[in-house]
């Protein structure tokens, strides 16, 4: 799908999404518990859509609710019905598939994960070192990852500065087992803030594990998840969005965000800040008014799905917007760096890359209207923060595979339009 974007006066409300990291956390959770749970405010993206098609796979029985699903757990191992047959298809989510691996396992079958995109040309690297460790087999193509041999419980090390679902679904699996474990992080800990959300969500399902100290996570075995109704809270990394248009624009308030959230994007509203963004809080509602905006030092290490509207912010931005801890949006549904630096450039914008280091030369806002279409790589966060970066400089622009917000956020392009007057037009391919 293609969208035509066309200059507009901005200004209104818009609830932000359901968080997508909490989504697939809860799914999961409850696919795996002893009974009944409510699943409310779940948006269907494509990725969540492969969530709950993978949990199915194991038993659990998935049902239409008010805003969200009812999910019947398929319980404990032991009862799990998996048909190793046929594949589980994680379409393009990363998150599905790490998250999937070690539950997956507990089954001792061969089991066989299939997907699009560039999903498996993600690493999954860490996982292979902790399979081979334990003689068990794992092995990834192009095509995808099979792997055969339940993970069993003991201590466990990998590295910290990896993307934390790989931890995520460890802490998933291992309190399934009949022994005690420990998971050791080496090096820098990066993105603890989503192995946080990870802890909270399994407490909410009645299970248990802690952190011991600043590398170290206990995780008792033998335990069981407990069903409950459980409300998704909504995403920070989506509310960038709008916030950032707000930012540029004004009149614009963003509700539905927890202010005690622990998601790591829940960092966007401290940027702001320190680019003088104006704004005020009342309770969930944070509410923008239009200001001059400077350039700021920026570490993605714990945040890095907010990278490409960051990137976007630093051109309407004075000064250089520097970015550190960068290096995992080349990993991503595209190179994120690449990408954008090829789509900025059409705005007259510069992007430059060093190591895990992105310099964005701020324009002041001073953008020129895009001669060629934009593309979205086939990444929903590109394509949203293109999108932004038009309509914030009040600049018509063709958007190429709009389609690609269908990963996260299916209705962005209407939600966008509804609450906060943006115009666009879908135009044949």
């Amino acid at each position: 799908m293609n969208i035509q974007l066309f200059p507009c006066s901005i200004g209104g409300r818009l609830c932000a999404p359901p968080s997508k990291s909490m989504a697939h956390r809860s799914v999961l959770a409850a696919a795996l518990a002893e009974g009944t749970s409510s699943v409310q405010n779940l948006a269907q993206s494509r990725d969540i859509q492969a969530t709950l098609a993978g949990v199915a796979r194991l038993g659990a029985k998935i049902a239409p609710a008010d805003g969200g699903v009812a999910i019947t757990g398929a319980g404990a191992p032991a009862r799990w019905r998996f048909d190793p047959a046929q594949s589980v298809d994680c379409g393009e989510s990363g998150s599905t598939l790490r998250f999937f691996i070690p539950v997956f396992s507990l089954t001792g079958e061969t089991v066989r994960f299939c997907g699009g995109g560039r999903l498996f040309s993600r690493p999954q690297q860490v996982y292979a070192d902790l399979f081979a460790a334990r003689g068990l087999a794992f092995a990834q193509t192009e095509q995808g990852v099979t792997l055969k041999g339940a993970l069993p419980p003991g201590d466990y090390t990998l590295p910290g500065d990896v993307s934390s679902q790989f931890i995520t679904g460890l802490l998933y699996a291992l309190p399934l087992l009949p022994g005690d474990s420990t998971l050791t992080l080496t090096g820098k800990v990066e993105s603890r803030p989503y192995i946080d959300l990870t802890l909270s969500a399994l407490a909410d399902f009645g299970v248990t594990a802690r952190w011991l100290d600043e590398r170290r996570l206990a995780v008792p075995g033998g335990q069981h998840y407990r069903p409950c109704s459980y409300r998704v809270e909504g995403d920070y990394s989506q509310a960038a969005f709008p916030a950032v248009l707000g930012a540029v624009c004004g009149g614009v308030a963003v509700t539905g965000l927890r202010p005690d959230s622990l998601q790591g994007d829940a960092a966007i509203l401290d940027i702001l800040a320190r680019c003088g963004a104006n704004f005020t809080r009342t309770g969930d509602e944070v509410r923008f008014q239009a200001a001059p905006l400077r350039a700021t030092a920026i570490d993605l290490a714990a945040c890095p799905d907010l990278g490409p509207i960051l990137m976007v912010l630093g051109l309407f931005c004075e000064g250089d917007t520097v970015i550190t801890n960068a290096g995992r949006l080349r990993i991503k549904e595209s190179d994120r760096i690449a990408a954008m630096q090829e789509e900025l450039a059409k705005f007259g914008g510069q992007v430059l890359a060093k190591g895990e280091t992105v310099t964005v030369k701020g324009l002041g806002g001073a953008l020129r209207a895009p001669t060629q279409p934009l593309n979205s790589h086939n990444d929903h966060r590109v394509a949203m923060a293109l999108s932004v970066a038009a309509w914030a400089a009040g600049l018509p622009a063709l958007l190429e595979d709009a389609g690609a917000v269908a990963k996260s956020w299916p209705t962005f392009f209407e939600d966008m339009a509804r609450g906060l007057g943006t115009r666009w037009q879908a135009r044949e391919e």
